[in-house]
């Protein structure tokens, strides 16, 4: 059997409609761990939250919308720019981390699992194209994307959809100034296998750092006492978890390049997960130290956070798809281009992925 390479044939989005802008949080009470207001106007507090990671506002779903509701969207999307027959795919993987959650409630929904329930709205019969959803924190997209180059490197697979969706704002605790930050959002991809090219995945590395690092991103109570104790939130070591991802992502990145034989003066741009502006373009800088280079092009890391926020698995498929469908100014990946796709998150995990289009 002549080789396969993994090949993105098409791409999908879903952006909610509910714009929700810094100015919104100006009457929001802010409490630190221990229940005390924070020091500082609201004002003040906003104006240094927008300095540190970029975020001037953020798409929330609407009430009568869950995970799974965006992630059905995005996948229409995408079969609809491919052409693509539904009934034809082998696997269909959703990346997220809460599931389904309900507007005003927290609790968890994910039985059945979301990518049977894209798999239901999408009326596919095929009982051989399998759905099922991978928690991996942010980077939970990318390691689908990995597994169905797995698949269908093995020959395992022919097609292969892979979602990350997430509706992060019906588990965030309002009284957590962190709670800026997340967004909701899905995006969505088309992965076949082609003979012949040199298009496709080159390259990719994993990391798990558990013993030491795992508990930077948990769930735990608000910050208002007088909640329920049975609800919990997102909670994010927030100084940590930044030194962390210097430390560590620009490294996961190398190995990445190192493998596939490839110097980072190769790279036309640098797709990484969308969760602090300052964070990603420090990462950036580091990667390229790594290669005893100062400086690096100006349009290689394209951002959406300024106007998207973190939607944690859909920043990159969702980032993606803006820019192959010409929809984020100035930004454009060529044939031939070497892209890296890179994220950091809860676990802790960190992967990055080596593409030529």
């Amino acid at each position: 059997m002549a080789s396969l390479q993994s090949v993105i044939t098409a791409t999908g989005s879903y952006l909610p409609d509910h714009i929700v802008f810094n100015s919104d949080f100006i009457n929001r009470l802010f409490l630190q761990k221990d229940g005390v207001i924070n020091p500082g106007n609201n004002q003040r507090n906003i104006e240094k939250f927008k300095e540190i990671t970029g975020i001037e506002q953020r798409r929330y779903a609407g009430k009568d919308q869950n995970a799974s509701d965006l992630a059905l969207l995005s996948a229409k999307d995408a079969l609809e720019s491919g052409n693509i027959d539904k009934e034809s795919l082998d696997y269909i993987i959703v990346a997220h981390n809460f599931g389904d959650v309900s507007y005003d409630s927290n609790r968890i929904n994910i039985v059945p699992s979301l990518a049977t329930r894209v798999k239901f709205h999408l009326q596919i019969k095929n009982p051989n194209c399998i759905a099922y959803d991978l928690v991996f924190g942010c980077p939970g997209w990318l390691q689908g994307l990995i597994q169905a180059n797995y698949y269908i490197r093995s020959g395992d697979a022919r097609r292969c959809l892979i979602i990350g969706t997430e509706t992060l704002s019906r588990v965030i605790d309002e009284h957590d100034r962190d709670s800026m930050i997340y967004a909701d959002g899905a995006g969505a991809v088309l992965v076949e296998a082609v003979q012949h090219t040199d298009t496709g995945i080159i390259s990719h590395h994993t990391q798990t750092y558990a013993s030491e690092h795992a508990m930077l991103l948990t769930m735990g109570r608000s910050y208002n006492p007088a909640y329920d104790n049975k609800d919990t939130f997102i909670k994010m070591n927030g100084r940590a978890l930044y030194e962390f991802a210097l430390n560590n992502v620009p490294q996961v990145v190398k190995q990445t390049l190192d493998k596939a034989q490839v110097h980072i003066s190769e790279v036309k741009k640098v797709l990484i997960h969308q969760a602090n502006e300052k964070m990603d373009q420090a990462i950036l800088q580091r990667l390229f130290k790594l290669y005893d280079i100062n400086s690096f092009p100006g349009d290689i890391m394209p951002m959406t956070i300024s106007w998207l926020g973190n939607s944690s698995v859909a920043t990159i498929p969702t980032l993606l798809d803006l820019i192959l469908k010409n929809k984020l100014d100035q930004q454009l990946i060529m044939p031939e281009d070497k892209v890296v796709f890179a994220s950091v998150g809860a676990g802790m995990n960190i992967n990055a992925l080596l593409y030529q289009f």
